[in-house]
């Protein structure tokens, strides 16, 4: 098909994760994104390569349908194609439940959400991992009607374990003392304590308990993937994670990452979503277990990862597979399987190399040193003193972030 057909993004969410898109369709095609949020964030402000349209609780169910609906009546005489990319996890379940109205207009591409509901809940995934062999931490499953002390009591692994919620979404919607996004627990008294504030503050689905793999940051791996229409991987890309940010409420987000290549690895995951049937981005997040040599899965993300610029970063753009299987319907050739050179960087250079490990500084310096790192947010085509001013003072504030948190994770 004409590689000469229009066609506008249209980014959901105002965050890094849109402005790491807004950034790819920029390099790659030249083309000014439309993002629609609730809210004008720090990553989008300023900038010249993503237009960002506030609706008030556009996060809401009932305020998201009833824009896009009013924007398909605006639009509808339009010549060109809108395709829609969530960079949230409650804009990507909404583009899946709304999947069958919304592709009546937009390009949707997303699961139905009967998967993705399976696939969302964390417990359900172990579920499916179990069922398709892969690897993942041994888990215990707590509800709002467990007992809570007796089933503490009874844990058979070791401290220090994992607490984690069961339901990303639900959870961001309570507030209790000393919530993070994720807990290492030390003891069957701090396990009883937060679980119990967890469920007071009215929080409704299941809290993980898991096995603690051995290991500290630079354990982690992440994998970014597109799988086309028809169900078949276009692309993978492998992420070694050296450092996250240690803030409760940003645990687990990555703010640095090396490239990375396993061929295991990306055999299993191309197997597991071309079996389930899946489409549109994934994003994996999987741990590296010394005792067994496995690298265990956490979580998939139904959405590509809030750091997963380092994709396009590496030379394997977001937007290319993606346009060319969704708007010129390029038939799948093969399956790319990144190999990387560039170190992706969300921290300022000096606050990687405080708090990395030690045994990685000698090979990030010479990234450095030759140039070969870039990041999200500060873009040549992209720059003005406003912007460049804001995100100079994001990078910044890391530093005194890491210096309050880092040690008390």
């Amino acid at each position: 098909m004409s590689q000469n057909i229009e066609f506008q993004p249209i980014l959901l969410g105002s965050d890094i994760n849109v402005y790491g898109m807004a950034r790819s369709f920029h390099e790659e095609f030249g083309i000014t994104s439309i993002a629609l949020s609730a809210s004008q964030l720090a990553p989008t402000k300023y900038s010249k390569i993503v237009e960002v349209q506030c609706h008030p609780h556009f996060d809401q169910e009932e305020v998201f349908i009833k824009t896009l609906r009013e924007f398909k009546e605006n639009h509808a005489n339009d010549k060109k194609k809108y395709l829609l990319v969530a960079c949230g996890d409650g804009y990507a379940l909404m583009a899946s439940k709304y999947k069958a109205e919304l592709s009546e207009f937009f390009e949707v591409p997303y699961i139905d959400y009967s998967l993705y509901q399976k696939l969302e809940n964390k417990p359900d995934f172990y579920n499916i991992c179990e069922e398709y062999q892969l690897p993942y931490p041994k888990t215990v499953l707590v509800t709002p009607e467990t007992e809570i002390d007796s089933l503490v009591n009874g844990l058979s692994f070791p401290y220090p374990m994992i607490l984690k919620p069961g339901n990303s979404i639900s959870y961001l919607e309570v507030h209790f003392e000393g919530q993070k996004k994720a807990f290492t627990i030390a003891s069957p008294d701090e396990m009883k304590l937060m679980l119990h504030r967890c469920y007071e503050a009215g929080y409704p689905d299941e809290m993980i308990i898991q096995d603690f793999i051995p290991g500290t940051d630079e354990n982690m791996r992440v994998l970014n993937a597109y799988v086309d229409k028809n169900h078949k991987v276009r692309m993978m890309c492998l992420g070694h994670p050296l450092l996250e940010d240690p803030s409760p409420k940003a645990i687990g987000n990555y703010v640095a990452i090396l490239p990375d290549y396993n061929e295991k690895v990306y055999q299993q995951i191309q197997d597991f979503l071309e079996k389930i049937e899946y489409t549109g981005f994934a994003n994996f997040d999987m741990k590296y277990d010394p005792r067994d040599g496995e690298y265990k899965l956490f979580e998939i993300n139904l959405r590509q990862g809030r750091s997963s610029f380092y994709v396009t970063l590496n030379g394997y753009n977001l937007t290319r597979y993606l346009v060319a299987d969704r708007i010129f319907n390029e038939p799948f050739a093969e399956t790319v399987y990144g190999k990387g050179t560039k170190l992706w960087l969300g921290v300022p250079k000096k606050v990687l190399l405080t708090y990395v490990n030690s045994s990685f500084k000698a090979e990030i310096r010479q990234f450095i040193k030759s140039k070969n790192y870039g990041t999200t947010l500060f873009y040549a085509k992209d720059n003005s003193p406003k912007r460049y001013l804001l995100m100079k003072y994001a990078f910044y504030r890391y530093t005194g972030t890491f210096k309050e948190y880092f040690n008390n994770r």
